[in-house]
């Protein structure tokens, strides 16, 4: 097979964030792609959040480019796409500044609400303000959904039925952030859109055999379904797409990403949340969809890294 000449790849993988194990995996997954092409590709694994020490890191391995596995803080916060800018090093995926906004639920959704698209309501809860004497006092009503600011994987998030419940999911929530977010619940559909290249690819409807699509739904294969492309009035799926790029747009993302977005029962799209780093693995979300649009997981993930390229305007010799 013909050696692709797209550099030296570095695959940045693992990270200090709790979702450690699934970027592993998004890095192997990568990996063995861009190999199986004769792409010259490294995996390296990041163990720390220290500046210097991943700067250590990066220069010892003489990259051209990074492509970015990591899930969670330091991964999709904008912390080592910093990094890897003051070096010099292309990579995969948004800029720093959109990065930082999609990991932060709260700043997101502001954005998005300011520009007209719908979220549910929801209420933010500092840990300062959170004590023994603290009591649940608003009208967002029960259900209630209850999860950390600024995480991923549906790690820390409750759903809680009873007020006497509240507490303990608020508890939970921010045990994994300095912010909890207090979301009333809606009965709706679960959709998610990934983004490639600024397109939005084939809706996908996911059906958790437990209530909701938390961290065991996601991660144990046999405990979701997904509709790929999505069931759904073409009318419908054309706004669901639109609302999809829109988020990914006014966050100012770049390459790839995929937007969660519950459809309610009067066809109301409601953006959730927006993942600048989706999962790589042939497996999940964003490579089904683009499987979908004729691109298979080798070519996303070489076309990542020709966007990668393009974006620093670094001549690659093909």
């Amino acid at each position: 097979m013909a050696e692709l000449n797209l550099g030296r790849i570095g695959v940045l993988m693992g990270g200090p964030s709790m979702e450690r194990e699934i970027s592993l995996k998004s890095g192997h997954a990568v990996y063995e792609a861009l190999v199986g092409m004769g792409v010259e590709a490294i995996l390296i694994d990041i163990k720390t959040d220290g500046v210097e020490e991943n700067i250590e890191l990066l220069k010892s391995h003489k990259i051209s480019c990074a492509f970015l596995a990591l899930h969670g803080s330091f991964g999709e916060d904008g912390q080592i796409q910093e990094i890897l800018e003051n070096i010099k090093i292309p990579y995969t995926g948004s800029a720093a500044r959109a990065s930082r906004l999609a990991m932060d639920k709260v700043a997101s959704r502001k954005i998005f609400s300011a520009a007209g698209l719908s979220v549910p309501d929801y209420e933010v809860l500092e840990r300062d303000s959170f004590g023994p004497g603290w009591e649940y006092r608003s009208n967002l009503g029960l259900p209630l959904v209850v999860k950390p600011a600024s995480n991923g994987s549906s790690i820390g998030l409750s759903i809680v039925d009873k007020k006497e419940e509240i507490k303990k999911a608020v508890q939970l929530a921010l045990g994994f952030d300095e912010r909890a977010i207090l979301e009333r619940y809606i009965p709706s559909r679960e959709l998610t859109v990934g983004i490639v290249e600024e397109e939005a690819l084939a809706v996908i409807e996911i059906i958790p055999k437990k209530r909701f699509f938390d961290y065991e739904a996601k991660y144990q294969i046999g405990m979701t379904e997904y509709v790929v492309p999505a069931e759904l009035e073409e009318g419908i799926s054309k706004k669901v797409q639109g609302v999809a790029l829109k988020a990914h747009n006014l966050l100012g993302c770049f390459g790839c990403s995929r937007v969660d977005i519950l459809l309610d029962e009067r066809g109301i799209p409601f953006v959730l949340e927006l993942n600048s780093i989706p999962g790589f693995t042939p497996t999940s979300l964003l490579p089904k969809s683009a499987r979908v649009a004729g691109i298979d997981f080798v070519q996303l993930c070489l076309k990542l890294i020709q966007l990668a390229y393009e974006r620093t305007q670094v001549s690659v010799s093909h």
